[in-house]
């Protein structure tokens, strides 16, 4: 008589769930090798995320929400106020190709890092500046990035560097807004997303305020 053991009876399902597993992992996405992320708030996400795509060795730009208490928050009510949350973007680059040191450097001469209250037009705390670091070497490169800054602009710059916490990607009508031909209706009437963003940009003054703070310095002034 052949006996039956438990374990012989749990084989089949254990091998099962170790190939189910192993196709999982084949068919999730992996981070490209060698990239590194730096996550920072300026403000509206869609000026950062177009503003970093355009540099040399950034591979992608994610506009989300990070800094806050409430999880898978929406942009309603992040905008809102109350969840503690910061419109940010997370920056994903080739080290090779581009310094953390230099985006850094970007960063801050990109934004009104002077400002507590909110960047341009756009007011409340889902619109303050920071840098977000998840180890002391990032934060020592933030921190002397905030102090060349300082030093170059003569003023104060009350942009926090914090913790990294949890990001969470906006929604996908916020990815790549810069850039969008969706027809959508605005203050400024019917336009493609890429106009309506550009209208905006213009009308919230960012431009003109980075310019007049940073002068020949602001690299994306105009843009």
């Amino acid at each position: 008589m052949i006996r039956t053991t438990y374990l012989d009876a749990v084989k089949p399902w254990l091998l099962f769930a170790l190939i189910l597993i192993v196709a999982m992992l084949r068919a999730a996405p992996a981070p490209a090798a060698g990239t590194e992320t730096l996550t920072v708030a300026g403000g509206c996400f869609w000026c950062v995320e177009s503003d970093f795509e355009s540099v040399p060795g950034v591979v992608q730009a994610v506009s989300g929400y990070t800094g806050g208490a409430t999880a898978d928050p929406t942009y309603g009510e992040v905008s809102k106020g109350g969840t503690g949350h910061y419109e940010a973007v997370q920056i994903t680059f080739d080290p090779d190709r581009v310094s953390r040191e230099t985006l850094l450097n970007l960063f801050f001469r990109s934004v009104d890092p002077t400002d507590a209250g909110g960047q341009f037009c756009d007011r409340g705390e889902s619109y303050r500046t920071a840098v977000f670091v998840s180890n002391t070497g990032e934060k020592a490169l933030a921190e002397a990035a905030k102090s060349k800054a300082q030093h170059a602009l003569r003023q104060t710059i009350v942009t926090p560097i914090l913790q990294q916490d949890r990001f969470y990607p906006a929604e996908a009508y916020h990815q790549d807004y810069y850039k969008g031909e969706k027809l959508v209706f605005t203050r400024f009437g019917p336009k493609r997303q890429r106009n309506a963003y550009k209208a905006y940009r213009k009308a919230c003054g960012r431009d003109a305020r980075v310019k007049q703070l940073w002068g020949s310095d602001a690299p994306f002034a105009g843009s």
